[in-house]
């Protein structure tokens, strides 16, 4: 019977023994197929990569760049990840990213799951939700149906704002830490601002929501939040677009669109009333007085203009993202298509900043009441996007 009782607890702790390996085998496995493990191909593909740095750097210690790497053959890659050393081991901790646009039978037929989307690259310690709500409506307004934003940090009332617009669908928020990594700069110099990369990692950012959108949107507009492509003779860029397209039949086969900005000052010294809020003579009514109490400014205010027709950097574009391999802030470095530049007359950037460069003598200096045109369904849509949002005023919900 004792020997009995010895051979039973042997058997207990091989069962139990047994018992751990394979929980712990589970574990890992389990671990491991979330994580993909290319480890056979990685000498092969770093053999093979090519880096090419962008040719904007401004300055900056830390330049955008291009690590591009032939996937072997037999291989049917999902990820991929870039690693400093060769060590194994270190893998599973490896930042995984999805190969995205590739190349399949039929694919090219596939409905595009949005006709236009906007690229803004870096929003960082902001919190003028009142700029936002209306440049973002002024977007929809223009037939724009996504929005992405690269965010590093923001203030509470514009978080909330572009969460309300996140949870709708209309905007994408792409979390952008790059401040816990290095010291970014506030501005474009090396000189003049300082920090380890130019204005955030802006080229990176463009770039990175170019490839994210490639086969995802018809059209890509590279631009910021204080700027908005604007038709003049039309009231959607899609109409702009089709009536370039009559004109120019290349246009539907590979377009790079260029708009020309125009600097839009807020009011200097308006003497003249608000066409959707007229007054008698004499009368001096608050623009939009529900709006005061919102964190930002005004841009319907902003009806003072001078042209940068003349500075080389001034452009913004509208661009099929597949025939785009590479692009800066203000011009597409490389890409498979015609470039074309919007007339004038038929359209440009409408640039509403709180600081522009420099201030021109009046004498330079147009009224440009465009964004007023959109007014009766541009106030409106505002108003109840900041009710949603909780931002507007209560005595102004009703």
């Amino acid at each position: 019977m004792e020997e009995w009782k010895k051979l039973r607890r042997k058997f207990f702790f091989l069962f139990f023994g047994i018992f751990v390996f394979m929980a712990v085998v589970v574990k890992y496995s389990r671990t491991y197929k979330v994580v993909p493990q290319p480890i056979r191909n990685i000498h092969r593909v770093l053999k093979g990569a090519m880096i090419k740095e962008h040719p904007d750097n401004f300055g900056f210690a830390f330049i955008t760049t291009f690590v591009m790497c032939q996937i072997p053959r037999n291989c049917t890659a999902t990820h991929v990840s870039l690693l400093t050393e060769l060590d194994s081991a270190s893998v599973p901790t490896q930042i995984w990213l999805p190969i995205r646009n590739q190349k399949a039978a039929g694919k090219e037929d596939v409905k595009m799951q949005f006709d236009m989307t906007v690229c803004i690259s870096n929003l960082f310690e902001f919190n003028n939700a009142l700029q936002y709500a209306q440049t973002l409506e002024m977007y929809r307004l223009l037939g724009v149906d996504r929005v992405v934003i690269y965010n590093t940090s923001c203030g509470p009332d514009l978080n909330h704002l572009l969460q309300c617009y996140s949870q709708e669908g209309f905007v994408e928020m792409v979390p952008w830490p790059i401040d816990k990594h290095m010291n970014p700069s506030h501005g474009w110099f090396f000189s003049a601002h300082g920090g380890d990369m130019h204005y955030y990692g802006q080229i990176a950012t463009l770039n990175e929501c170019l490839y994210r959108y490639m086969d995802r949107s018809r059209y890509v507009l590279l631009h910021d939040i204080d700027e908005i492509v604007m038709p003049y003779k039309h009231d959607s860029l899609q109409v702009l677009l089709d009536l370039l397209q009559k004109q120019l039949p290349k246009v539907e086969e590979s377009v790079c669109v260029n708009f020309k900005t125009q600097y839009f000052k807020i009011n200097i010294n308006v003497s003249f009333s608000f066409q959707l809020y007229p007054c008698s003579a004499g009368c001096k009514k608050e623009l939009l007085p529900e709006w005061r109490g919102v964190p930002g400014f005004n841009i319907l205010e902003h009806v003072y203009k001078w042209d940068r027709l003349s500075e080389p950097l001034g452009y913004k574009m509208i661009v099929q993202p597949r025939m785009v391999v590479q692009t800066s802030v203000h011009y597409i470095t490389e890409t498979k298509a015609e470039q074309f530049l919007i007339p004038h007359e038929l359209g440009h950037i409408i640039h509403c900043s709180v600081s522009t460069p420099y201030v021109k003598p009046l004498k330079d200096v147009q009224v440009d009441t465009r964004l007023w045109d959109f007014g009766d369904k541009l106030i409106p849509n505002v108003n109840q996007v900041l009710k949603r949002s909780g931002l507007l005023g209560l005595e102004w919900q009703s």
